[in-house]
């Protein structure tokens, strides 16, 4: 029986070890997934995220429409008093009625209505936005989902003039403007480091979230 070959090659040499084993706790730093960072603020504050902005702007939006509503009662029933009277001028006849006459008694207090209604819409935005907002930096949407208004700038002080122009470029502008309000709103999506929209970067400031 021939011996082996220890200088073969090869030969007397075990076979390479796989990787070490991790040891218990998993994998060492620098393996797996890392979260991305928390985008914040100049100060340091963690910015509001855009699905939380959109439900506080719904909430707002559902509390100002009952308000207006509430507003605006007195004029729909001062319309269809209105109109209910003039129809009860015509004579009954087959005739058709005066274009002026329906122009009169119909589309001229409609027009009324529709620009009353108008004003009242601003006036009550303004007052939501701007009047009780300043103050704390949240309208009631934002107070209950935990965000605030503030200036961009670490240590600045949230004021009026700020807030109003916010509400001139989110509310105003974007009532004449077609589409603006949907490029305002989705503006923060895209916009770095901050993640402003428009009528944040008109005015401005951040949305942060607040410590519950």
């Amino acid at each position: 029986m021939t011996a082996p070959d220890n200088n073969a090659p090869g030969a007397g040499r075990p076979y390479p070890a796989g990787p070490p084993p991790y040891p218990y706790g998993g994998p060492p730093p620098g393996y797996g997934w890392t979260p991305p960072p928390v985008p914040v603020s100049p100060d340091g504050r963690p910015l509001a995220d855009f699905g939380t902005r959109l439900l506080a702007y719904m909430i707002d939006g559902a509390l100002l429409g009952a308000g207006a509503l509430v507003v605006t009662a007195p004029f729909l029933v001062w319309f269809i008093t209105h109109w209910t009277a003039q129809l009860s001028t015509y004579p009954n006849t087959t005739l058709e009625p005066d274009p002026m006459d329906i122009w009169r008694d119909f589309f001229l207090p409609m027009l009324f209505l529709e620009g009353a209604l108008f004003v009242v819409m601003l006036i009550v935005t303004y007052v939501y936005h701007v009047e009780l907002m300043f103050r704390s930096g949240q309208t009631l949407g934002k107070k209950w989902l935990k965000l605030q208004v503030v200036p961009i700038e670490p240590g600045g002080t949230l004021t009026r003039t700020r807030a109003a122009k916010r509400y001139a470029v989110e509310f105003v502008a974007a009532t004449f403007v077609p589409l603006l309000s949907y490029l305002d709103g989705l503006w923060q999506l895209w916009d770095k480091p901050f993640q402003q929209t428009l009528h944040d970067k008109a005015a401005g400031t951040v949305v942060i979230k607040v410590a519950p």
